[in-house]
Formats: C-alpha cells, sequence, structure tokens
C-alpha cells in the first residue's frame, strides 16, 4: 500500500525497487560463477509442500514479496550459466537484460505508432536489416516479431495459404480444395501443430525422408508432391529446415526453391536455430539459398542469445501479411490520423496485444554490431568442433551421425564400461536406453551441469549437446565429458 501510485510513495518504491535490483544483481552474478550450481532440483511435491504459494484475501509485507523473489530465483535453472547446455536457448546477455528492464517500465504495445513510437519504427528497421541478411534486394519485404518460432511457422502457413486462395479468409477451408504441406521428418513439431491451429489437419503434413545426416531428400520431395497432386491434393508450402532441433541439420535449400519454383508452391525456411549463421561470414554459406525463400523463420533468442522471446518472421512479399490478417478495427486503427498509417502495423499480426521484442535485440546490435554475434557465433561452432574432436575416436562414446556437426548439435552416446564388450543385439539396445536419463538425472540431483537427451526414430536415448552459450569455454566442454563419466561410470 506504500507504493507509488500512494501519496508520498516515492521513498518507499525506489527504497523497493532498489531491493529487487540487489536480489537481481546478486542472481546475475552467481549465474557466471562456475563453483555455483546450474539447479538446486527438488521434485514439485517437495517444492509445493516446502513453501506457501497460496494466494491470500491479505496482502502480506513488502519483507515477504522481497523474501518470494529470493526463493523463485533460488529454485530458478541458472539458464545463463556457463554449463546449462539443456536448450536451445542459452546465456544471459547483460545489454538484452538492460532492454527488457525497460520494455517493461515502457510498458506499451506493438499495435500502432500512436502508443508504441520508438518500437514500431525499430522494428521496421530491425526486420529490414534481416531481410537484408537474409538477401532481398535492398531489404524489401514484410515481417513481424512473433511469440516464438512455432506462430512464426504458423503465420507463414497461414500467409501461404491466402497468397494461393485469398477466398479462404472469408470463406473458410470448406470454400477450397484439400491442401497438403510438406516438411522433412527431421522437422520442428509445430508445421503439425500450425496445421492442427489453422483446420488444414496434421494428416496433410507429408514428411520427407532425410538422409543419415538429417536433412531432407529433394528427389524424396519431388515424389511427395507429384503423388500428392494424382490423388487431387494442392501443395501450397515446403517448409525448410535450417538447423534441425537435434541433429542441427541443414536442409538443401537451393534444389529445394528449385522444386518449389517448379511446381509454383510456397517455400518457407524455418531458420529458428540455424538463421543466425547468416551473422556469420565463415558459416552462412550453410544457408545457401535462403534468398529464394517466400518466407524465413529466425529466432535470435536462440544463437543470437537474445532473451527470450524474440522470433521474427520474414516474408518477401510486401502487402500480404496486412491483407492476410487485417480486419480494420475501427476504435485502433482509425483510418483518419494525422501521422503516416503505414507505421499502424497491429492489423498485421493476429495477436491484438503484442509485447515489444524488438528493443533486446535492436540494443544488443548496437552494442555488439554485426561484428560482435558474428564473434559470438564463431565461438560457439568452434566449442561445437572441439567437442566433437574430443569424443569421436574417445573410449565410451558413439557418434549418432558420422562427421564434423554443421550446427552446435553434437549428438553422441555414452557406453558405460559395462556395455562396451557387449555384441549390438536387442539387451544391449534397452540397456543403452537407459544410460542417458540415468545420468541426465544424477546431472541434476547434483546440479552440476545439463545437457538433453532423447531417442530418434529407430535410435534409443542419446544425448544432444548445443551450444549457444557465448560464457562457455573448453573447460566447460571438459567439464562435461568428465561428468558424464563420472556419474555413468557404474552403469
Amino acid at each position: 500500500p506504500d507504493l507509488l501510485p500512494a501519496c508520498n510513495g516515492e521513498m518507499p518504491t525506489l527504497s523497493f525497487l532498489q531491493d529487487v535490483v540487489d536480489i537481481l544483481l546478486q542472481y546475475v552474478v552467481k549465474s557466471f560463477d562456475r563453483s555455483t550450481k546450474v539447479i538446486d532440483f527438488h521434485y514439485p511435491n517437495e517444492l509445493l509442500q516446502e513453501y506457501n504459494w497460496d494466494l491470500a484475501d491479505q496482502p502480506q509485507t513488502l519483507e515477504e514479496i522481497l523474501l518470494n523473489c529470493r526463493t523463485t530465483l533460488k529454485y530458478a535453472i541458472k539458464t545463463g550459466h556457463p554449463r546449462y547446455f539443456n536448450q536451445l536457448s542459452t546465456g544471459l546477455d547483460m545489454v538484452g537484460l538492460a532492454a527488457d528492464w525497460l520494455t517493461s517500465a515502457a510498458n506499451t504495445n506493438m499495435f500502432t505508432y500512436e502508443i508504441a513510437p520508438v518500437f514500431v519504427l525499430l522494428e521496421y528497421v530491425t526486420l529490414r536489416k534481416m531481410r537484408e541478411m537474409v538477401g532481398w534486394p535492398g531489404g524489401c519485404g514484410d515481417g513481424i516479431f512473433s511469440p516464438g518460432g512455432a506462430i512464426s511457422n504458423m503465420y507463414a502457413m497461414l500467409i501461404a495459404r491466402f497468397k494461393m486462395f485469398p477466398e479462404v479468409k472469408e470463406k473458410g477451408m470448406a470454400a477450397i480444395p484439400r491442401l497438403v504441406a510438406f516438411t522433412s521428418e527431421h522437422s520442428h513439431f509445430s508445421v503439425k501443430k500450425g496445421a492442427a491451429a489453422l483446420g488444414i489437419g496434421t494428416d496433410s503434413v507429408i514428411l520427407i525422408r532425410c538422409d543419415e545426416r538429417g536433412k531432407m531428400i529433394p528427389s524424396d520431395l519431388e515424389r511427395r508432391i507429384l503423388e500428392a497432386k494424382q490423388k487431387g491434393f494442392v501443395p501450397f508450402l515446403v517448409s525448410a529446415t535450417a538447423g534441425t532441433t537435434v541433429y542441427g541439420a541443414f536442409d538443401p535449400l537451393i534444389a529445394i526453391a528449385d522444386i518449389c519454383k517448379k511446381y509454383k508452391i510456397w517455400m518457407h525456411v524455418d531458420g529458428a536455430w540455424g538463421g543466425g549463421l547468416l551473422m556469420s561470414r565463415k558459416h552462412k554459406w550453410k544457408l545457401n539459398g535462403v534468398e529464394r525463400a517466400n518466407s524465413v523463420t529466425w529466432n535470435p533468442h536462440k544463437m543470437m542469445g537474445v532473451p527470450l522471446q524474440c522470433s521474427a518472421l520474414l516474408v518477401r512479399e510486401e502487402g500480404l501479411m496486412q491483407s492476410c490478417n487485417q480486419m480494420h478495427a475501427s476504435y485502433l486503427f482509425q483510418q483518419d490520423k494525422h501521422y503516416d498509417l503505414s507505421y499502424d502495423t497491429g492489423d498485421k499480426a493476429l495477436q491484438c496485444g503484442r509485447h515489444v521484442d524488438v528493443f533486446k535485440l535492436w540494443l544488443m546490435w548496437r552494442a555488439k554490431g554485426t561484428t560482435g554475434f558474428e564473434a559470438q557465433i564463431d565461438k560457439c561452432l568452434e566449442l561445437a568442433e572441439y567437442l566433437y574432436n574430443k569424443i569421436k575416436n574417445r573410449e565410451g562414446y558413439e557418434m549418432v551421425f558420422d562427421g564434423k556437426p554443421q550446427h552446435t548439435n553434437v549428438c553422441f552416446w555414452y557406453i558405460p564400461p559395462s556395455l562396451r564388450s557387449m555384441e549390438d543385439n536387442e539387451e544391449r539396445m534397452s540397456r543403452l536406453m537407459k544410460v542417458a536419463p540415468v545420468i541426465k538425472a544424477r546431472m541434476m540431483e547434483y546440479g552440476t551441469t545439463m545437457v538433453s537427451y532423447q531417442p530418434l526414430g529407430d535410435k534409443v536415448n542419446f544425448f544432444r549437446m548445443v551450444i549457444s552459450n557465448p560464457a562457455a569455454t573448453h573447460q566447460d566442454i571438459d567439464f562435461l565429458i568428465d561428468e558424464i563419466e563420472r556419474l555413468g561410470q557404474d552403469l
């Protein structure tokens, strides 16, 4: 009750916020301290019972509120910790954090220039720069920051469908033929999720075979397109992946672009994970052909280390997004305003309320320059290569696929001593299946590091090590390997 807007609330407010900032600063410093745990793991029921989390009728004191802040951070996963390798988005960038604080304080909505003048202009500038890096002449086209890669991919499907059948906007799916989309069997589940949400149906997403490195096979794509057409279906979208979730594979974009051109199909590139490589002169060849796409998803919150969430959908054709999504709500997008209405970008979004995601990216880009992002990305790829070289011939390790990783995904099995001399049969497979989950559980109990694992196709559980944290070093990679061996020796 003492805080602003209370009368004479300035002093209590400043001292309260100062205390909050102190708590946050301690957490930030701890995040980078290798002697602290990555995670203080408790089982859900323990954590529920240990503290009183319930919401009450009566207010709590500010001291208790500060205690709540401390407790929450005590059990938070330190995603900025140099030994947190669990997700595609890791690290904690100081300028990005500052930008996030500023965005929250400004607390506005991205729908009109009227209420978000600077943010709307920065979105315009940043998206144009990203389109330039994709390779579209002069950065032409359109785009939007969306709540994540899955929504960006869904936008692409929505716009591709509208481009082919504009009447779907008013008449719905009943008015158009049965559509089919194509994506690789290693692609992100969001393509199917988008098809379900848009009423296209998951059965209408056809999965294309991949080679042993996880790249889409263009000849199989063409075969399946022809097959679908013979059945009377209408192919409307191919979603190629630049940096698959597990293997970090890059689909052959030039060959896919040729096929899309031949059959007049919208080409989308899901570069949520691999798009960041466009910042690197050394690695951007892996996305050769991306400039021929009709739309591209690119998540700066992954490889570029921008705080969550920051995902961009880029569209080559200008105006398409607007005509696909606009509803002309007159209480928000009045046509008789006194400034250039092209800056009222809200009507091209699916959302009405839209968080300001651009400022973090823009401010970090100002602070680092393109060369800073490039150095950060090159370092992460170099660390992945270091890990690969360290374990490819090491006793007790087997690589999931042959050859140097194309991205920072390094996929491998750890083989405990008890399994090393066993012949490759059902029993060995079922025992190997259990190894990664036990090591992962022990990692979390000790709190020393985190790395993810999964099965894929006919392959039993393996580790998927990914590096996107610029704080990680060679020593952290060495530590991870020692830790896996320490925790898995006896299995």
